[in-house]
């Protein structure tokens, strides 16, 4: 391969590794700053059932503690806490994922530009 077109590669793969890592550290430092949403990965859908109640039944009982357990649980953590906490970590793995190939791009790059 000619010289200059290794150099010229090299530089084009350094370039596009850099901008991949700072892209992915911005987006990064603007989601975790509460500029911009992380991607929704998780959805919660939240099936109700109705609360209906009738005498001496056990199964009613154990609806009604049910349901009693589930508002004390609402309670302690938002509504939309878990599926929040869930998109961020997955976010947080996407962007290294994104940094390490990026690393792999420019370090590519830097290698055809000593040859």
């Amino acid at each position: 391969m000619n010289f200059n077109l290794r150099k010229i590669l090299g530089l084009i793969l350094l370039i596009i590794g850099l901008v991949v890592i700072f892209w992915s550290i911005f987006t990064s430092l603007d989601i975790f700053t509460a500029k911009k949403e992380a991607p929704e990965i998780f959805k919660l859908t939240e099936t109700l059932k109705p609360l209906i109640i009738e005498k001496n039944n056990s199964q009613d009982i154990e609806s009604i503690i049910e349901r009693s357990m589930q508002d004390q649980l609402k309670g302690i953590l938002p509504s939309g806490f878990l599926p929040k906490l869930l998109n961020l970590i997955s976010w947080s793995i996407i962007a290294g994922l994104l940094i390490f190939g990026g690393t792999q791009i420019s370090s590519l790059g830097v290698k055809l530009m000593k040859e």
